[in-house]
């Protein structure tokens, strides 16, 4: 079923939502119902009874599931059907964590012998850097990685690095650059040493404009800063690729026999566990990475094979679909109680919002109804004193995730007391506050005084779910990353969207290359442009 809205479980939502008055306060007065709501999945402790799920909704929902067929649609990813429709491409970002014991052809290729293949040579590689038997072309090993990317070659990697540093190699330190605006590889690489610096190119096509660009400023950096009698083969010895392009790998300098290919059926915003990772693998290692890819894969069974009433992608992925599309919740908030995460909500914002930023359905046809939410966060406790006003007491419904750890990385004591207690106390209350709310009466019978009793009033019954974990290890990193990769899976199918292609980034990168003459000084082509994007340009021109 293409449109949603056609199906009887749409229009029964439809009902439900008109008349739906959430009660948290009393609803959480049940303690069953916390029961009959909370969910496990892998190491994921999730916490749904301070959401609006009810057993109602729950039954309307599931049957909308069924109704957009996620099973059948989950089942042909799974196998390699052409699920994405406008690139006629199969989407097996899940073949990618799948055991070596495992086989699954799809057009007469093993995939999964294939993607063995090249993580073998990741490790390979990895070993090599992490050990010091790879050394720079004066004979010095490797003291930092620098990625080249942009996208998913960059969000991904990023976030991860971040999220595991306790993992990673005492001694050794990943960088990033992703941005064209030349600050970004300036400010990275000013205090670089270029004899123990390793850049990774990270672009399929090795045709990306922001990273091929960043890739020459590096190479050149790179060569005039060594000495004169290297500088022919150093390229070789510094740069490695993640990209399918051998002969434009090669032109650039870099040996074939040094670049770590992925494959078509692979999206950007899905690569993290591909060879987009390799600088991950080379920072906390590849016994490491398997656990970061075993994470994923748990997720990836407990999403095929959970009861639906049970399985936490999906329910999740259609409790979104009952914020935006009934609800008109247009924003939804993922708040990590972990420093180490802090560029989580950037990572989940290109998986989501490129997956499902779209007006069109698989079919062809417009949508009937409103798709996609603006996914948007920082970590907890900075977050209170900055936006959480508008969660508690604004106008707008804004569902939030809220995930932390029961172990601290860095036990700290203040005062005697234990400080990640402190910390966590932050994170249990707010989603209690949120839920709770609190009434005139009870902001009275704190001795407020009445003229200003309003403005300390909460409403509650603001949706959280809560998302716990023992530790923030490689597997659970995996799992949280899998986790929300199939609940944007199940909001795109009940929508009818192709989650998995990205028209919309594409209009805007042509544009930028077109106006490179009108920019560059080229007057007929100045003239040429509108009279906004004319004026703009000009003065871009007059004070440079």
């Amino acid at each position: 079923m293409s449109d949603p809205t056609a199906t009887q479980a749409w229009k029964n939502l439809a009902e439900l939502a008109a008349g739906f008055k959430p009660d948290l306060r009393s609803w959480l007065g049940d303690e069953k119902r916390v029961e009959e709501f909370t969910l496990t999945a892998g190491d994921l402790y999730i916490d749904l009874s301070k959401s609006y799920l009810t057993e109602e909704l729950r039954e309307e929902l599931l049957a909308l599931a069924e109704q957009t067929d996620v099973a059948g649609r989950r089942q042909a990813m799974y196998r390699g059907e052409r699920i994405n429709v406008t690139e006629n491409r199969s989407v097996l970002h899940t073949a990618l964590r799948r055991k070596r014991s495992d086989s699954l052809v799809v057009e007469g290729v093993d995939v999964v012998a294939d993607v063995h293949e090249v993580l073998d040579r990741v490790y390979a590689f990895a070993n090599k850097v992490r050990s010091g038997e790879w050394k720079g072309s004066t004979g010095k090993p490797i003291a930092t990685v620098v990625n080249i990317g942009i996208g998913g070659s960059d969000l991904g990697p990023v976030m991860c690095y971040e999220a595991l540093k306790p993992y990673v190699q005492e001694g050794l330190e990943a960088r990033f650059i992703s941005n064209i605006d030349p600050t970004d590889a300036g400010e990275t690489l000013k205090d670089l040493d270029p004899e123990t610096t390793l850049f990774i190119i990270a672009s399929k096509t090795f045709t990306t404009l922001e990273t091929l660009t960043n890739a020459k400023v590096a190479r050149s950096w790179l060569l005039d800063g060594l000495p004169v009698e290297v500088r022919e083969t150093a390229v070789a010895s510094h740069f490695v690729a993640v990209s399918t392009a051998l002969d434009k790998v090669a032109d650039f300098g870099i040996d074939p026999e040094n670049a770590f290919g992925f494959w078509e059926w692979v999206g950007g915003r899905y690569s993290v566990d591909s060879a987009v990772g390799t600088v991950l693998a080379v920072a906390i290692g590849p016994e490491n990475f398997a656990d970061f890819l075993a994470g994923f894969r748990a997720m990836d069974e407990h999403f095929a094979s959970a009861e639906p009433a049970k399985n936490a992608p999906l329910l999740m992925g259609l409790l979104n679909v009952f914020y935006a599309s009934f609800l008109d919740a247009q924003t939804h908030a993922v708040l990590p109680y972990s420093q180490f995460l802090h560029r989580f909500p950037a990572y989940l914002q290109q998986l989501t919002m490129e997956s499902n930023g779209k007006s069109v359905r698989w079919d062809g046809e417009a949508v009937t109804c409103p798709t996609g939410e603006v996914f948007w966060g920082e970590p907890g406790t900075n977050g209170q004193h900055a936006f959480y006003q508008l969660i508690h007491q604004g106008t707008r419904l804004i569902p939030a995730d809220f995930i932390a750890f029961a172990q601290p990385t860095y036990p700290f004591e203040v005062d005697g007391a234990d400080q990640h207690e402190l910390f966590l106390g932050n994170f249990f209350a707010q989603t209690k506050a949120l839920a709770l709310g609190k009434t005139a009466d009870e902001v009275r019978a704190e001795g407020t005084p009445e003229e200003i009793v309003t403005a300390r009033v909460f409403a509650g019954n603001k949706p959280t779910t809560s998302i716990m974990a023992p530790a923030l290890t490689p597997a659970v990193l995996g799992q949280l990353i899998a986790l929300y990769e199939h609940i944007t899976f199940v909001q795109g199918i009940v929508w009818g969207i192709d989650s998995f292609d990205q028209w919309g980034v594409e209009l805007g990168k042509q544009m930028a290359k077109d106006l490179g003459p009108a920019i560059s000084g080229d007057e007929q082509a100045l003239a040429d442009q509108d009279a906004s994007t004319r004026s703009l340009i000009s003065y871009y021109r007059s004070h440079r």
